[in-house]
C-alpha cells in the first residue's frame, strides 16, 4: 500500500491523529514501518521547518537533509533509532530515539555527537575468507575479528564505520528498552538468564525483566547518549 491513514500509524509516531487525514509510509529500507520515520515527517510534522509536503519534498530532493553522514532525496527515506539526522545549512543535528512513552522522538545534538552513532549486532556471519561479518540493527554489515556478541553495542564513526568502542550486553551495563510494556525505560542490567529453548533468553534488570531482543545497551557508567526528556520534538 502507497499511503497510510494516520489513525492507522504506528503507535511509535508522535502524529496528531486528526488533524490531517494521511500520513507518510516509509519507503522499504534499514528500519521496519513500526520502528521509523519518514524524512518529510521529521521536517514537517516534527521539525516545523516546512508547512506542506511540497515544501519538505522540495528541501529533501535538493540533497539538504544528511541521515548518518548521507545525503538523502527520497521524502520517504525510514529514519529509525539511534539513526543521526543533520541539517547543514541550520548547523543543526538530531538524534532519533524512544521517549518513556514509546514514541520516536527527535533529539538534538551538538555537532561533535553527530560524528558517531550506537548500533546493536544482530547477527554474526562467516563469509568467504573466514572473517567474520557483523549485522547490525540498522542494516549495516561490518567486517571485524573483534570479540564481540550478539545483543553487544557498536559506538562507529560516521560515515566511515569504523568501531570507536563497544558496550556489552552483561551485567551493570544501561541499557534502553525498545519494545515490550517496559519501551523507552533506562535501567541497569543485572543477569542474562539462557532459557535453553526456542524462546529468547530472557534479562532481568532492576525492578523488572524482559527479553533480549527488547534490551539495548547504551553505556558502562552513564549512558553514552542524551536521555529524551518531555520538553523534546
Amino acid at each position: 500500500m502507497a499511503h497510510l491513514k494516520r489513525l492507522a500509524a504506528p503507535r511509535t509516531w508522535k502524529l496528531e491523529r486528526k488533524t490531517k487525514k494521511w500520513g507518510i509510509k516509509v519507503s522499504p529500507g534499514p528500519h521496519t514501518v513500526q520502528n521509523s520515520i519518514s524524512l518529510l515527517s521529521i521536517l514537517r510534522d516534527y521539525l516545523g521547518y516546512a508547512t506542506k509536503a511540497k515544501e519538505a519534498r522540495y528541501i529533501i530532493k535538493n540533497g539538504q537533509i544528511y541521515v548518518d553522514s548521507i545525503p538523502r532525496k527520497d521524502y520517504k527515506f525510514p529514519c529509525g533509532f539511534m539513526d543521526v539526522v543533520s541539517i547543514p545549512k541550520t548547523n543543526e543535528n538530531f538524534r532519533i530515539l524512544l521517549d518513556a512513552h514509546g514514541f520516536l522522538r527527535v533529539i538534538p545534538i551538538p555537532k561533535e555527537n553527530a560524528a558517531w552513532k550506537l548500533c546493536r549486532i544482530e547477527n554474526k556471519t562467516i563469509i568467504t575468507g573466514g572473517k567474520t561479518q557483523l549485522n547490525l540493527h540498522d542494516g549495516r554489515n561490518i567486517i571485524d575479528t573483534g570479540d564481540y556478541a550478539t545483543g553487544d553495542v557498536l559506538k562507529i564513526s560516521l560515515p566511515n564505520h569504523e568501531i570507536l568502542e563497544s558496550i556489552q550486553l552483561t551485567k551493570g551495563n544501561l541499557a534502553m528498552i525498545i519494545g515490550g510494556k517496559h519501551i523507552g525505560e533506562i535501567a541497569e542490567i543485572q543477569e542474562i538468564e539462557k532459557t535453553h529453548s526456542p524462546s529468547p533468553n530472557l534479562v532481568h534488570l532492576k525492578e523488572f525483566s524482559t527479553i533480549k531482543p527488547h534490551v539495548f545497551p547504551i553505556g558502562k557508567n552513564k549512558p553514552e547518549i542524551k536521555i529524551p526528556t518531555e520538553n523534546i520534538l
